[in-house]
């Protein structure tokens, strides 16, 4: 498994202290939140986690903006201007980077993210392919990543959670008590793809890990390790 080096965030001023970031992805249901918490309570007080923008509280900027966003009781946020949506998700995106002053990062080993750019990326390329068959999905996702790399470093290491789409659905479904409409579920099915192929594009980045079959626990279990694991790998790489 290897680790790719990327520029530190903008306000870290010791490259080569900074914390390992970690985004953890997948489709909605397939168990990031879960793992993701467990873990971060496992690794303790090395560990900053990132909650996803949809967990934010009501009284934030992010909870304001995820607020209007899902006004029109859309499952993935769509208000009819998917543009104007793709660039509120980015600015929260740049605005957690900016947010994480030396102070906030003292003692940190890894910040771990539950759900980054690539979930922006993947989202809102479906969401705007949808809207514009003629432009093909990949590239639209590839664009808002290559807008983001413009203002925000990438994760150093990604891991793609994957499953059984329809038992991922099923859980989202249950979890939100409603019913997902077919329009969003085409949506789901886009992202899933794209997740995959941004995956084979960045296997030094991406890490994938099959959870089919997996219960929360085994879940928490299969990202903790696989966090560690990237930790002892930097560590391994600094002492060389």
């Amino acid at each position: 498994m290897t680790v790719i080096t990327v520029p530190a965030p903008r306000r870290a001023s010791d490259s080569s202290a900074r914390p390992l970031w970690v985004s953890v992805e997948g489709v909605n249901g397939v168990g990031k939140t879960t793992a993701v918490r467990a873990t971060a309570a496992s690794l303790g007080s090395r560990c900053l986690q990132l909650d996803e923008l949809t967990d934010q509280a009501a009284d934030t900027l992010p909870g304001r903006v995820i607020a209007a966003l899902s006004a029109e009781g859309d499952v993935c946020l769509r208000t009819g201007h998917p543009v104007v949506e793709t660039l509120a998700l980015l600015a929260l995106k740049f605005r957690e980077v900016e947010r994480l002053t030396p102070e906030l990062l003292n003692g940190v080993d890894v910040i771990l993210e539950d759900r980054g750019v690539d979930s922006v990326a993947v989202c809102q390329g479906a969401i705007l392919h949808a809207e514009h068959r003629a432009t093909p999905a990949r590239a639209v996702a590839e664009q808002i990543l290559a807008t983001a790399r413009r203002w925000r470093s990438m994760p150093d290491a990604t891991l793609l959670l994957t499953g059984d789409r329809e038992v991922c659905t099923t859980r989202f479904a249950t979890r939100i008590g409603r019913i997902i409409p077919a329009s969003a579920l085409e949506v789901i099915e886009q992202t899933e793809q794209l997740y995959q192929e941004l995956a084979a594009a960045e296997p030094d980045r991406y890490t994938v890990i099959d959870v089919t079959g997996y219960g929360r626990e085994e879940t928490g279990k299969a990202v903790e390790d696989a966090v560690r694991a990237l930790l002892t790998h930097r560590e391994v790489d600094r002492a060389s």
